[in-house]
């Protein structure tokens, strides 16, 4: 069992429990492999969380140095035992987080990263409700005008960064309330953003997360939801696994769920990113084999 996606108390504001922690807890569960994957410091006040106000803009960045390095002891102590992954999960705010991200993968030399978009017009759209809203409001007011814009941001980070892992693809659906899932193919215009933003993840290789902390937060499938998949897999597009977890409790988290939505979606394969000599390197097995893993045996049924 795999995960390309997790946060940890020792790091985040809102993640439980310390990495050392997390990680016993994956081994115990028997995954393969896992990567951790902090988020990036930021580089103006103004883009700090509500949780984050007593922090500095150094504070962030010392605490992602002890992250990077604390995250290549663990990878070096259990290299015996579990592929471990030391990456990180981007915040693109704005188009100049560029060359903060672009600085920090020449800096730090990880092994991946999680290509995610958190905010449409600088605004959080994840946080809560009242500011998905007014994200809405600055993009027109409408859900239309609102995932129209997302998709084209997401364009951009797409089309600047090339992440290897794109992270929870139609996030901007979560506080949407009555639109969370319509078909994204009642909007037309939505659609084609959705299936450029596709081809272009599919043309330089990058796999896209199914993501099941969507399912913690009270949807009944994974990220992306089964009309992207479709779009996706029309493409060529491959998956991968992340529970995006945020400290023990989620480690795994509703995977016999996300794997009856694989079932559902007529997904066959699943990719993973591995290490070969200490060079990620993209592999892939069947849906079949994953389910002989001994992992599942914690479920009742898959």
């Amino acid at each position: 069992m795999r995960s390309h996606h997790s946060h940890s108390g020792d790091y985040i504001q809102h993640a439980n429990d310390h990495l050392d922690d997390v990680i016993e807890s994956v081994i115990a569960k028997g995954f393969k492999s896992f990567c951790m994957t902090e988020h990036i410091p930021r580089n103006d006040r103004s883009d700090l969380y509500p949780e984050e106000l007593e922090m500095s803009l150094d504070d962030l960045e010392s605490n992602f140095d002890k992250f990077y390095h604390h995250a290549r002891e663990l990878q070096a102590k259990y290299a015996n035992t579990i592929t471990l992954l030391v990456g990180f999960e981007v915040d693109y705010i704005r188009p100049n987080y560029s060359n903060l991200i672009k600085s920090l993968q020449l800096k730090y030399k990880f092994d991946l990263f999680i290509g995610s978009l958190h905010h449409v017009h600088e605004i959080p759209i994840d946080f809560d409700v009242p500011l998905w809203n007014n994200a809405m409001v600055k993009c027109g007011g409408t859900t239309e005008s609102m995932f129209a814009r997302y998709f084209d941001e997401q364009y951009v980070m797409l089309a600047d960064l090339r992440p290897p892992v794109i992270g929870h693809f139609d996030l901007i659906r979560l506080f949407a309330q009555q639109d969370s899932d319509r078909p994204i193919t009642d909007w037309p215009a939505v659609a084609e953003k959705v299936e450029r933003n596709v081809k272009l993840v599919v043309q330089y290789g990058g796999l896209f997360e199914l993501n099941s902390s969507a399912i913690r937060k009270g949807w009944s499938e994974p990220y992306p939801r089964a009309d992207i998949c479709k779009i996706i897999l029309a493409n060529g597009g491959k998956f991968c696994l992340s529970d995006d977890s945020h400290g023990i409790a989620q480690v795994g988290l509703n995977y016999n769920k996300v794997m009856k939505a694989v079932d559902d979606r007529g997904i066959t394969e699943l990719s993973y990113i591995d290490l070969a000599h200490g060079i990620p390197v993209i592999k892939s097995e069947s849906v079949i084999a994953v389910k002989q893993d001994p992992f599942w045996a914690q479920y009742e049924s898959l």
